[in-house]
């Protein structure tokens, strides 16, 4: 176990009474997690720390130029009151090749587990029991070079904050609506598409609200090229369910490999579920639909886990999945995935991390 310096808090903080009714990443934990980088002497200093604001110069360069990467992942309380994590490992994976897009120096992925996982045991007590609700787990790393002039940074700071939240459907397990979009991109080839970092939600910030104001929930995305392919919805990985077979956009360098997404494919794997991940036309999913073909749409994420699709919207007009309703397999999933999470379900992937049992 990584030998991570601890700053006792002087005070701790009065708990929520009622997450349900705190907004997401609103309220957060005592203590968060912190570390350092510079060429001389490369990632130190792993600490946990009172949760605090951090001082940064007017000419930080994350603020000028963007150089940062993040992850998203949540702790549950599971059956029997121990705290879990759910693929904690795969996310610090994914951490790193975030960082490799971006050209920031690589995390050790024991040392950050091991901090995390014991930010999580000190926090437990934070984590929520109820229906849907989980202790966000948000780590970020950004660059501190205090001076303009577009570079690679030199100098950087890992965080980990923790944020009670409730359930993602806040009135209950629902479908959305989503228009594709044909017009803005969201991230393109060659791009920083399969990063996890902030310009790729910035960049979908304003086709986001365009839907918004057209009466649907989400944006489905379109490649950069041809305005053809189909990439990401909203912030989610897009599923669908055509014929029998589940089939997904592949990573082609343009979307994000969510953990979600993973869990998804590897349960149908397991159910004997066919799947497929290659490029899917906007075309061929219309042409699905009207052959009666397409069966069910969902996203998939870490926030919603899985987001059932009752509308698609293109070019003026509605093609409605599913009867309007939440798919059979959609809420198969949901479920599943959830009693994953709190114990419900036998882990047999070995997706859960027992806080003070690693």
């Amino acid at each position: 176990m990584a030998d991570i310096r601890f700053v006792q808090a002087e005070s701790l903080k009065e708990k929520p009474a009622d997450i349900s009714k705190v907004g997401f990443g609103r309220v957060f934990t005592d203590y968060m997690f912190e570390m350092d980088y510079n060429p001389e002497e490369g990632w130190h200093d792993p600490r946990i720390v009172p949760y605090q604001e951090v001082s940064l110069s007017p000419a930080n360069a994350t603020l000028h130029y963007g150089q940062a990467i993040f992850e998203g992942c949540k702790a549950y309380r599971y059956e029997g009151g121990k705290a879990v994590v759910f693929r904690a490992k795969d996310h610090i994976a994914r951490l790193n090749r975030s960082a490799k897009i971006l050209d920031i120096p690589a995390v050790d992925e024991k040392l950050v587990y091991d901090a995390l996982m014991q930010l999580i045991d000190l926090e437990k007590d934070w984590i929520p029991d109820g229906p849907g609700q989980s202790l966000y787990i948000r780590p970020f790393i950004f660059s501190t070079d205090p001076y303009l002039g577009v570079s690679v940074g030199q100098y950087y700071k890992l965080m980990i904050i923790l944020s009670p939240v409730g359930a993602y459907y806040a009135h209950g397990f629902a479908p959305v609506k989503i228009m594709v979009e044909d017009t803005y991109v969201r991230a393109p080839k060659g791009g920083l598409g399969a990063a996890k970092t902030p310009a790729n939600y910035a960049a979908s910030l304003h086709g986001g609200l365009v839907a918004h104001e057209k009466g649907y929930d989400q944006t489905l995305w379109m490649d950069g090229i041809e305005h053809k392919y189909v990439g990401e919805v909203g912030s989610m990985n897009i599923l669908f369910k055509i014929d029998g077979k589940v089939v997904t956009p592949e990573l082609d360098g343009t979307i994000l490999d969510g953990i979600t997404r993973r869990t998804v494919l590897q349960v149908c794997k397991e159910w004997g579920i066919p799947t497929e991940e290659r490029r899917v036309s906007i075309d061929e999913l219309i042409e699905a639909y009207e052959n009666g073909k397409l069966e069910e749409v969902f996203g998939s994420g870490t926030a919603a886990v899985i987001s059932p699709v009752s509308v698609l919207g293109y070019q003026g007009q509605d093609r409605v999945i599913s009867g309007g309703k939440i798919g059979e397999f959609a809420q198969k999933l949901y479920d599943y995935i959830d009693g994953l999470h709190t114990g419900k379900e036998k882990d047999v992937y070995g997706f859960i991390d027992v806080a003070g049992e690693y």
